[in-house]
Parts: structure tokens; C-alpha cells; sequence
């Protein structure tokens, strides 16, 4: 029988908080062989990410307890050697990519700069020259277009998708015996994900390397997986082959995951329903400079000739790549950025690109946003408290006791706990973060929400949940939703009608279960291919 390349053997694993401290891994055992994909799945908290971080010993270490166990890679084990030995085992012998590669590049140095000191800082003993030309073959490989132009790019010039490629370039330049990928392609629309799961498959077959990737969408699981492996609140419940586990589950927590799709379609809006809000030829366009006096030269047209109609209690899908301009309408709409067209709100047509600052300001009450990361949008130094009354305070004159009544009322509305707003947004997950922020909208009793992204960063069952959520506020609301996402599962459970955008124009609409099973244009038709098969 072929050795482990790596066996995690009773592994424990705890914070320290004060004088205490709080286990969160619990004596978890697993094996992954030479040439192998081992999928770690679990939802937010369930400790699969620290168990991952741990095999490179990456948890902070004056926080991070190792309470008992072994980590052994190649018969050694990582957890007993000194840093400097663990050293030459990081990005040589194993290497990591993260969930969002702009935190993980420095946004200050080239690309160029960045893959250089991947190869210098493990041990390269060719010349620059040799280095260069090596940095060029990992970026073709990894299927950057014109790499030699791309060395001096930073990366905030590059897509999302790019920027994926170069940190899976940055991993693998060294050619490691094992890949660890902690939610590699959560973030990316479902083409570029597509792209980079072919990729990922291709250069393990390459390289004979095995990998543990990190995931909590089972789709991709399916597709890409030898072996699975379920995690729930730091324990290890379930480990097979995957083609068993999905076919005879026998945890009943697994049952729950494999369950957990989106939901069926949405509940019909009344046939009479009033129209809310109508756009018509909206542009949004950023011009291109260049020369010493910044000459207009051409525009990006992030939005062009975009038309649409939505009623009350309707909710819009909106699908596209990066790049499409799906937020880009939203944020147009909300007058969040210049753009010129007409966008008539209400049955009054208020013309919300027309209107002065102070009409808008009120209006605003009635149009609210969720964007897709709660915690980069909830402030770090307020109080859930605070920051779900804070539009509040702005708009209405209320005693400290009537805006406490309103938050609690709305938390509980949000299936919240009302003693967390006491916390801060660290202290919270991701699905609480995200009804937090659903919450300090619905607050205001808005007509209207622009929903961006709000369900792609979560977990499945979590994503289910609040999806579950929305349809129920809208009913009772009678709520319409402008709802922006490249998850077109959950799109088709969502959306009454579907927008379909690709490089600031709208290529298909109609009624969403017809574009959605039955598209005419080819782009929609590769959107749905590559969600059907993630390989």
C-alpha cells in the first residue's frame, strides 16, 4: 500500500483567550497520499481552514495552542522541528494558496518582483537571467496572455482571475510535493473558476503533486476530488471516497450539506403589481487618459444603453463575469457614481439621476445596499448595535431607548440573537455578519435593496439560509430586489426576471427560468455550461 505523503495524526488545536483557552480542532486524523486531491469541507468555524494553516505552522503563534498531536510530511514531523527547518519546507516541499489573492500579494511590488522572491527565498542558485525566463514559462503556463508585458504590472492591474493565476503560479514555480488551496476559486465567477480548476488539475497531473483543497462548494468537489472529507465545529465527521460520500452519505450533517441547494424557485409576484423602478439608456462610462495632458482618448463603457423594468415585490437577477458591469448598474442606480441616463423611481418617476443632493438623501431611505463582504462594510470599531442604528439616527429623531427597541426588533426579524448586538462584527461569522447587514437595512423599511455579491462568499447551507431569509422579508414587505450575483444557482432561486451582462451591455433577458434552462445567446450558454461542469 502506497505511504502517506502526509498523515495529521490526533491533532488538537486551541486559542488563548485571557487565561483560557479554547479549543477549535479536536484530535482530528488524516491522511493524504502522493498524487492525491483531498477535499476538506466544512462550513465557517468548522475548523477546517486552522487545520490546513497548521500543517505549515502559519496560526499566530502568541494565540495559536498545538495541545496535542503530529503533523507528518514525508515522515517528519512539522510540529516538533525548529522555524528555521519549517522554513525550507514552505513554498518548497509545500506550498499554500489563499481564498483572496489581493491580500496575499503585496500591492507594492510587480508581479516580476514578487515571483523572484519566491524562487530566491527557496534556495535558487541559477542566474537572474535564467530567473526571468523561468517567471515567464510559470506565467504562460499558468495562462497569463502576454506574460513579458505583465512582469511590471502591480496587482490591482490585473483581474481577479490574473490575479488567482499569479498566486498559483507563486505556489507552484518550486514545484512542491503538496498544494494546499484554502478556498481558491470562492470569489470567482463561475468562467474563471472554471479556468482555474482545469488549470489546478492539469499541474498536479504535471507535477505529481498531491493536494488538500479547502472548499465548501460541492460542485467542485465532485468534479475535482479522489477523496472528501467533512468537518464540523473542529471534528472530523466523515472521510471517503467521494464518489461514496455523495452517493451514500452517512453522517447526518453530511446529509444536511448535500441538501443544502438554494431552494426552489421564487413565489409569483401579483399580476398588478406596480412598477418601481424604471432605467432607460443608462451609460456609465470612465474615460482613458493618456499623454502629459491627460487626454481623453476613449472610454471604458462599464454600463452602455441599459434598459430594464422592475416591479414591487420583483426581484431582478443580475449575471456576468468581472468586468460585466453588473455592479456597476447597481451602484449607477444607487447615484453612487457618475453615470447619465434616466432612472425613474416610484410611481411619482422620480428621476433619481436628475434629483438634488437633498431629495436624494431622502430617498435613500426607500433604496438601500448589501454588498458582498459584511466585514469589510460594517465598521470594526462600532457595535452591532451601532451600526445597524446608525441610518436610523440620521433619518428620524429617536430617544436611546425607542432606536434599542427598533434594533432588537429587527435582529430578532433577522433570526439574530438581540444579546449580540453587544458585540463587534469580529466576534461574529459569516452568515451573522451578512444578517447584520441585512438588518441595518431593513431598519429603514426600504422599498427597494440592491443586493451585490451578498451570498457568494458564504457557505452553502448558510448561503440557503439567508436566501431563504430574503424571500421571506420580501414577501412580507413586499420588498423589490436588484440581485446582483455570478452564482446562477443561486440567481434561478432568487429571481423572477434575469439580466444577462457581458462588457457593460446586456446580451439576454427575459423570465429567469426560461434564460436560465433555455438560453439563445452563446454567452449564456457558457455562463450555464461552466456551472454544470466545473471541469
Amino acid at each position: 500500500m502506497t505511504k502517506a505523503l502526509l498523515s495529521i495524526e490526533d491533532l488538537t488545536i486551541g486559542f488563548r483567550h485571557a487565561d483560557d483557552v479554547r479549543t477549535v480542532v479536536h484530535g482530528l486524523n488524516l491522511d493524504l497520499y502522493p498524487g492525491e486531491t483531498l477535499a476538506l469541507v466544512g462550513e465557517s468555524g468548522s475548523g477546517k481552514s486552522v487545520s490546513a494553516q497548521s500543517i505549515l505552522r502559519l496560526l499566530p503563534e502568541h494565540s495559536a495552542v498545538y495541545q496535542q498531536g503530529r503533523i507528518v510530511f514525508s515522515g517528519v514531523d512539522l510540529l516538533s522541528i525548529r522555524e528555521r527547518k519549517i522554513q525550507q519546507v514552505r513554498g518548497n516541499r509545500v506550498s499554500m494558496i489563499f481564498q483572496e489573492p489581493m491580500t496575499s500579494l503585496n500591492p507594492l511590488h510587480s508581479i516580476e518582483k514578487q515571483l523572484y522572491e519566491s524562487l530566491t527565498l527557496h534556495g535558487w542558485l541559477g542566474t537572474k537571467r535564467s530567473a526571468l525566463e523561468k517567471i515567464v514559462q510559470w506565467l504562460e503556463r499558468v495562462g497569463i496572455r502576454n506574460p513579458e508585458q505583465r512582469l511590471s504590472s502591480l496587482p490591482h492591474e490585473l483581474s481577479g482571475g490574473e490575479r488567482q493565476r499569479v498566486m498559483i503560479a507563486m505556489a507552484l514555480i518550486n514545484e512542491p510535493e503538496l498544494l494546499i488551496a484554502d478556498e481558491p476559486t470562492t470569489a470567482l465567477d463561475v468562467t474563471v473558476q472554471a479556468q482555474i480548476l482545469k488549470l489546478l488539475k492539469q499541474l498536479q497531473k504535471d507535477l505529481g503533486m498531491a493536494v488538500l483543497f479547502i472548499t465548501h462548494d460541492l460542485k467542485v468537489v465532485k468534479s475535482l476530488a479522489d477523496r472528501v472529507a467533512i468537518m464540523q465545529k473542529g471534528q472530523l465527521l466523515e472521510v471517503g471516497k467521494t464518489a461514496e460520500v455523495f452517493a451514500k452519505p452517512k453522517h447526518s450533517y453530511t446529509k444536511v450539506l448535500l441538501d443544502a441547494e438554494p431552494g426552489a424557485e421564487p413565489q409569483a409576484i401579483a399580476d398588478d403589481a406596480s412598477l418601481i423602478l424604471k432605467v432607460d439608456q443608462l451609460n456609465t462610462w470612465f474615460p482613458i487618459k493618456k499623454g502629459l495632458f491627460k487626454k481623453v482618448v476613449d472610454h471604458v463603457k462599464a454600463t452602455n444603453n441599459v434598459n430594464f423594468e422592475l416591479r414591487s415585490g420583483e426581484t431582478l437577477g443580475v449575471v456576468g463575469e468581472s468586468g460585466s458591469g453588473k455592479t456597476t448598474l447597481g451602484r449607477s442606480i444607487l447615484r453612487l457614481i457618475d453615470s447619465r441616463g434616466v432612472v425613474e423611481y416610484g410611481q411619482s418617476k422620480i428621476d433619481l439621476l436628475s434629483v438634488d443632493r437633498k431629495t436624494m438623501r431622502d430617498l435613500r431611505q426607500d433604496i438601500q445596499i448589501i454588498f458582498q463582504d459584511p466585514f469589510a462594510s460594517l465598521s470594526p470599531r462600532m457595535s452591532i448595535a451601532d451600526i445597524i442604528a446608525e441610518g436610523l439616527s440620521v433619518f428620524q429623531s429617536l430617544s436611546k431607548e425607542e432606536l434599542d427597541g427598533r434594533v432588537v426588533t429587527v435582529l430578532e426579524r433577522v433570526r439574530l440573537d438581540p444579546a449580540i448586538r453587544y458585540r463587534y462584527p469580529n466576534e461574529l461569522s459569516g452568515g451573522q455578519r451578512q444578517r447584520v447587514a441585512i438588518a441595518r437595512a431593513l431598519i429603514l423599511k426600504p422599498k427597494l435593496l440592491v443586493l451585490d455579491e451578498p451570498t457568494s462568499a458564504l457557505d452553502r447551507s448558510v448561503q440557503k439560509d439567508v436566501i431563504t431569509l430574503l424571500k421571506e422579508l420580501q414577501l412580507e414587505y413586499g420588498l423589490s430586489y436588484i440581485f446582483i450575483s455570478h452564482d446562477l444557482e443561486v440567481v434561478r432561486a432568487m429571481s423572477h426576471k434575469v439580466l444577462v451582462m457581458n462588457r457593460g451591455e446586456i446580451v439576454e433577458a427575459g423570465v429567469a427560468s426560461e434564460v436560465l434552462t433555455r438560453p439563445t445567446h452563446a454567452y449564456t450558454q457558457t455562463l450555464l455550461a461552466s456551472v454544470n461542469d466545473p471541469l
